[in-house]
């Protein structure tokens, strides 16, 4: 199934490629880095880096952002709060929450790959408050690791 993504690319976002896929079976579509010219991300620090872009998803939908396993491996680059999640009737700039969990500073060029954004639909859920819980499974209430390492 494929559905339009309307993207507005902002002043700073100018002359950088659109959110794309990288592969025909690729799940994510890459997100580029619109920072001015380069960042220096240092061990440990926090920063918030902009994309260029505003996406307007269809009703019914999100988007998440998630971090690059080759940034992830290579530079200790990820995102904090990952993964992201963009809702439907957010209008402001994509914006990534960004770490280096390395021990050596990190830098990020103009343009370069940074995330991925994958866009799914969504499910509306009601929770209705229930006066017991059926732990009658083969899990029942185990967790953290019950079933082994």
């Amino acid at each position: 199934m494929s559905i339009t993504l309307p993207v507005y690319r902002l002043s700073h976002g100018q002359g950088l490629p659109l959110p794309e896929y990288m592969t025909a079976d690729s799940a994510g579509m890459d997100i580029h880095a619109a920072c001015d010219d380069k960042i220096t991300i240092n061990p440990q620090d926090i920063i918030l880096m902009p994309t260029g872009i505003v996406i307007m998803l269809p009703h019914g939908y999100e988007a998440q952002v998630r971090p690059r396993s080759g940034l992830a491996l290579k530079k200790g680059i990820t995102l904090v709060n990952s993964p992201g999640t963009i809702d439907a009737d957010y209008r402001g700039e994509v914006k990534l929450i960004m770490t280096n969990l390395s021990k050596t500073p990190a830098v990020i060029k103009r343009g370069q790959r940074v995330a991925q954004l994958v866009v799914c639909p969504i499910t509306k859920v009601k929770p209705v408050e229930v006066s017991s819980v059926d732990c009658d499974t083969k899990r029942g209430n185990g967790g953290f690791g019950h079933t082994g390492v």
